[in-house]
């Protein structure tokens, strides 16, 4: 994004946060919670919803297991129900799509044939 671009969208957003009465520090709260929330996920979705294995099964996920995703499709880090996946060796430190699902290692599929 260019710079003219960017001031553009800076001097949109204080103008909508003002509108709402969103302080800085407000906003700032909601990143660190999220960020928190992220941390703390052992299941996420592909679009961000995150679980942390504790209390009731969130609706999103109940609705892909019953449409037959497996459980450990949706595990962070290759985690689920807190057994680690051998595969998670791999040394992602310098991988530019660490942390995303790209990053996401999946065991080869035999299809027999």
């Amino acid at each position: 994004m260019d710079e003219r671009k960017r001031e553009c969208m800076v001097a949109y957003l204080r103008s909508r946060m003002k509108e709402f009465g969103i302080e800085p520090n407000d906003l700032a709260s909601a990143i660190v919670e999220d960020q928190l929330r992220q941390k703390e996920a052992r299941y996420r979705s592909a679009t961000g919803e995150t679980w942390d294995g504790k209390g009731e099964v969130p609706h999103w996920l109940k609705k892909a297991m019953t449409a037959g995703q497996s459980l450990e499709h949706f595990a962070v880090n290759g985690e689920a129900n807190g057994a680690k996946n051998p595969l998670q060796k791999v040394d992602w430190q310098n991988d530019p799509f660490a942390g995303s699902p790209l990053a996401t290692v999946k065991p080869a599929r035999h299809h027999g044939r």
